[in-house]
């Protein structure tokens, strides 16, 4: 048995960080899947690397492009296609796991994400447009993406919520995801078909709270993962009790908390450490190429995420002594991560524009 299917038989499910047309058409994406891979990830950086890297969306860029569509509506034109093909290799996946897995992920654009209505819209049309029940909305857990994210899943629409960094930010998102689901069934929905993931991304944390502390400091490169173990805690807290226990009752499932940015950024640390420390049941850990191939030839599988606990708390509480306020530290990564993927977006669109010129003339 392979490692991915070891984490599968711990209860955590691996999904893949990357799209590319040429992986799924190719056979790259069905292979991985027969490995133990049960879901794909991706984000205007990802589409940005795929798009405007490579020459595997010329012809139809060409297409489109004599359509007269603009640059935006070409990318959602390709990422469509892209989405629906991956969900449909991933079709067995979602069938065999009675939709608890097999899912792909396209985001709404980064530039709604302080616009509540714009982004509920946005991700109604484009749950419609993939027409597939194993695609995944992503709705940053902004104020702004929190109502549109109660709205989505109200409305049926499986959400990945991305750019999670604190528990703050967490407990909105999952008071969000379960007035939706209590939304839906008193609307006559079924929530045994609505699944949700929540996104907490990890080596930011990490890069920005060691820039902090001194080089000595104890606190260095354990933040993240402390972060990840108390929000596994918790997750457990808001996933129980009378409340939740009426929604489990008509078949809700738990909003499972995925674990993102896994890719190792300080070399001085193990290349799986985020993926290795954070293996548990009922979570999601969505790995970029580089560190699924790393984790496969040397990761250690064992059920670790609910470890040490009492250190994860003690070292929190440490913070405020040295200097960081970890809940101004959250808020400043959830805008930088906006800030990030509306400049790969529009670095697309740039692309596109003149892909498109380039090749209509």
């Amino acid at each position: 048995m392979g490692k991915l299917h070891e984490l599968s038989a711990l209860g955590q499910s691996v999904w893949f960080d990357y799209i590319r047309r040429s992986a799924t058409r190719g056979g790259e994406l069905a292979s991985l899947v027969a490995s133990g891979v049960r879901g794909v990830t991706s984000n205007p950086a990802i589409f940005e690397k795929a798009i405007a890297g490579s020459d595997d969306y010329d012809e139809a860029i060409a297409a489109l492009a004599a359509e007269g569509l603009a640059p935006q509506a070409v990318f959602e034109r390709l990422a469509i296609v892209d989405i629906r093909e991956a969900a449909d290799v991933l079709r067995p996946v979602y069938d065999q796991s009675d939709g608890a897995d097999g899912f792909v992920s396209l985001e709404v654009s980064p530039t709604l994400a302080d616009d509540s209505q714009a982004t509920q819209e946005q991700a109604r049309a484009l749950f419609d447009a993939v027409g597939r029940p194993n695609v995944m909305i992503k709705i940053p857990g902004t104020p702004a993406g929190v109502p549109a994210i109660e709205a989505s899943i109200a409305a049926g629409i499986n959400i990945n919520v991305t750019l999670l960094f604190s528990l703050a930010q967490y407990q909105r998102v999952a008071d969000a995801y379960v007035a939706g689901l209590e939304r839906l069934t008193a609307g006559g929905g079924d929530p045994s078909r609505v699944a949700s993931v929540a996104s907490f991304f990890v080596s930011r944390v990490d890069t920005m709270v060691d820039d902090k502390l001194p080089a000595e400091s104890e606190l260095r490169g354990r933040i993240a993962i402390d972060n990840a173990r108390l929000a596994y805690e918790r997750c457990t807290e808001v996933f129980s009790g009378e409340r939740w226990d009426a929604l489990a009752a008509k078949g809700a499932r738990l909003q499972r908390p995925l674990w993102a940015s896994t890719g190792t950024k300080n070399e001085a640390y193990l290349d799986t450490l985020y993926v290795d420390e954070l293996i548990g049941a009922d979570t999601v850990n969505t790995v970029p190429p580089a560190t699924l191939d790393a984790f496969i030839d040397h990761g250690s599988v064992a059920d670790r995420v609910g470890h040490d606990l009492d250190g994860a708390h003690r070292r929190f509480a440490e913070l405020p002594a040295a200097g960081i306020a970890f809940d101004e530290v959250a808020e400043r990564l959830q805008r930088d991560g906006v800030d990030l993927f509306v400049a790969a977006f529009e670095s697309l669109l740039k692309s596109l524009s003149e892909k498109s010129a380039a090749l209509v003339g």
